[in-house]
């Protein structure tokens, strides 16, 4: 069995609206290991994207522990939550989060600038993660002369230029249609094959299929954790295609 890449132990989260204190997790204990793809699910006000912000280190608990990768990094300050963020979690998002005045390429080697790497080593490694996305011919395009589809291709391979260990995606078919749907998905497929740890957080029933273990919140709450017995994959859909046609 893999080892744990992140341990929550009885996290709680809460935000002060007005005099109001809203608890958006309560007490949420999970393990989850290397290399497992896993659907976060539930309704609006559930609490997920709380969880995400959690998992991603863009937020700390209001008490709690993480451990990511053995460290306990629940209290630590933002300069190093940014740290660990930039080596080990890559992010995709539904809005692409992609800067408008620079090309494909010039976003994908953004993180690596943080990191200090060298001015020739973030192009080799920024052309290798475009190659894996298969987007080597749009390199010098900015955004909006890209599809939805490719922006998205663009924002994974970002994701993945600092070999992190775990990819959050959040909603990331969320402004696609359904057959560019399928294509990310099939990338996100790809990269957990490469043996990335893959966490996807969606409202989808459709999508959260694709994954191998689906975890549900309610009310700031796990009510199910759960290993997926039907597993979805891209060839289902060639199938499905083929019959059609």
């Amino acid at each position: 069995m893999e080892k744990e890449i992140i341990r929550l132990v009885n996290i709680v989260k809460n935000f002060k609206v007005g005099s109001v204190i809203v608890e958006a997790l309560r007490s949420v204990s999970l393990v989850i290991r290397k290399n497992e793809f896993v659907a976060v699910m539930g309704p609006s006000g559930s609490g997920k994207s709380t969880l995400m912000n959690i998992l991603g280190c863009l937020e700390t608990s209001t008490s709690g522990q993480y451990f990511l990768n053995g460290e306990d990094v629940s209290k630590l300050d933002d300069n190093n939550l940014a740290e660990i963020r930039n080596r080990q979690i890559g992010f995709v998002f539904q809005t692409f989060n992609l800067l408008p005045r620079s090309t494909a390429l010039e976003n994908v080697m953004l993180p690596l600038i943080y990191s200090g790497v060298t001015k020739a080593k973030r192009l080799e490694r920024a052309m290798v993660v475009m190659e894996e996305v298969k987007l080597t011919d749009r390199i010098a395009h900015k955004p909006n002369e890209l599809s939805g589809g490719q922006r998205q291709r663009v924002a994974m391979a970002r994701a993945l230029v600092n070999n992190p260990a775990i990819i959050l995606a959040d909603e990331p078919t969320g402004n696609l249609d359904s057959k560019t749907s399928i294509e990310i998905l099939g990338l996100l497929e790809e990269i957990h094959k490469m043996g990335n740890t893959v966490i996807v957080v969606t409202h989808e029933e459709d999508i959260a299929l694709h994954a191998h273990r689906i975890i549900r919140l309610m009310d700031g709450e796990i009510s199910s954790d759960e290993s997926n017995q039907n597993i979805k994959t891209i060839a289902d859909y060639h199938f499905v295609s083929q019959h059609q046609n």
